[in-house]
């Protein structure tokens, strides 16, 4: 019986740690929308911005990547800009960056 409950645990211990190396690979839109816009920021000036909470594969310059969708509002002197951006999941790294 002891055996058994030791299988058990071990078993549950392994399949929980699997599952957070899993998850780990995947960065949080929240997380992945903060990088972007650190990196534009350094551009223009953000004063709203959203993100796709699911990602989707995307083709960009003949590579596919799963990424995340989203864009970002900027102030400028005619008025406000929209921008529409797409983002790899696990290194939330700007893929393209597009003026609406």
């Amino acid at each position: 019986m002891k055996r058994l409950t030791l299988g058990v645990g071990v078993g549950i211990a392994i399949g929980i740690l699997a599952s957070k190396a899993c998850k780990s690979e995947q960065l949080s839109p929240e997380s992945v929308l903060k990088k972007v816009k650190a990196v534009v920021k350094q551009e223009y000036i953000i004063n709203g911005s959203w993100i796709h909470m699911q990602p989707e594969m995307v083709d960009h310059l003949g590579l596919t990547f799963q990424a995340y969708r989203g864009g970002l509002t900027s102030s400028t002197v005619d008025g406000p800009v929209q921008y529409e951006f797409i983002a790899d999941v696990k290194s939330g790294v700007l893929l393209n960056l597009t003026k609406v």
